[in-house]
């Protein structure tokens, strides 16, 4: 009887690109893209991750944007490189745009060249707050100049033929990157649930607003969301959020709850109190019926997102697959 020698068969993954993925979405974007079929590079800018297939980049770099792109040739580019404080972006509002919406306008024009499929992370904060559960057919009416720009880049993302945004509402999950106090290039210092839980390490107490109410988006959860959006047949906007409709302070409390820690370290505390440079809304909540319709994927209620974040134990396990059905 002959022998038939078996032959290894060789799978090509399609590359995908990871703008920004030193901070929480980029990271977990990284680890799980091998997961939905992707080759995953990224870029960085301020903090290198410890992967060997991250460039340095500057978005606001345009020429230097275009020569990474066309070297790497990525079926899809994820953009999740922003100035994300809210403050910050208010009183600097020239840096704010260069990063926000000329970064973002290099990127996309380099996509559509190339014909890569772009992804725009982008925020709840586009809308007012004035009612609440805001799908994404609602019109955006921004508060704040770091909304003002996300909106911009939107429009700027649109432009690509094959483009999709995704929003996503107050990011929470483990990123060991945060707590290295290594300086990010966002703005931002660490994630509202790492925040916390490292006050209550220190038996500190929390002051967290109650008259402010977001959908709290677990990061693990949405970046797999961004991974079918990755491979999804068609254009459009994404609601990635969180199933709950809570304040900080009620949000505050749950990670109390869930991480055994007592309540009693949580402190209301009206908005009013808070001295900051920008208004935020009231009630940025995102409905995300249609996104789960579309994508097959189901998104976490803030208890459960936080129980998820606790079975890691600090940790960011790639293969820790969540969030499917």
């Amino acid at each position: 009887m002959k022998r038939i020698r078996s032959v290894p068969v060789r799978v090509t993954m399609r590359r995908l690109l990871v703008v920004g993925a030193t901070g929480l979405v980029g990271s977990k974007l990284v680890k799980f893209a091998p997961n939905y079929g992707y080759e995953a590079l990224s870029t960085h800018n301020a903090r290198h991750p410890e992967d060997s297939k991250s460039f340095k980049l500057d978005i606001t770099d345009g020429e230097a944007t275009r020569m990474l792109l066309e070297e790497v040739k990525p079926e899809v580019i994820v953009n999740t490189a922003a100035l994300h404080n809210v403050d910050y972006c208010e009183t600097h509002q020239e840096e704010a745009h260069r990063v926000n919406v000329e970064g973002t306008a290099n990127l996309a024009d380099t996509a559509s060249k190339l014909g890569s499929r772009f992804i725009y992370v982008s925020t709840d904060y586009v809308f007012d707050g004035r009612t609440g559960h805001y799908s994404e057919s609602d019109v955006p009416n921004p508060l704040h100049y770091y909304a003002r720009t996300k909106v911009e880049g939107e429009a700027v993302a649109s432009k690509v033929p094959s483009y999709a945004i995704a929003r996503p509402s107050v990011i929470y999950g483990w990123n060991p990157l945060e707590a290295t106090g290594i300086p990010s290039s966002s703005g931002k210092t660490v994630n509202f649930a790492m925040y916390v839980l490292d006050k209550f390490g220190k038996n500190e107490t929390v002051k967290a607003v109650n008259d402010q109410f977001s959908s709290p988006t677990f990061a693990d959860n949405m970046a797999e969301a961004v991974l079918r959006i990755a491979s999804f047949d068609g254009s459009g906007i994404f609601h990635t959020a969180g199933r709950s409709c809570i304040s900080r302070y009620e949000f505050a409390l749950k990670i109390a709850e869930v991480f055994n820690y007592p309540t009693t370290l949580v402190q209301p505390v009206s908005s009013k109190d808070f001295k900051q440079a920008a208004e935020r809304p009231k009630n940025s909540c995102l409905s995300v019926d249609d996104t789960e319709r579309e994508l097959g994927v189901r998104f976490l209620t803030a208890e459960e997102g936080l129980r998820e974040m606790k079975s890691q134990g600090g940790t960011n396990d790639p293969t820790h697959s969540i969030g499917s059905r």
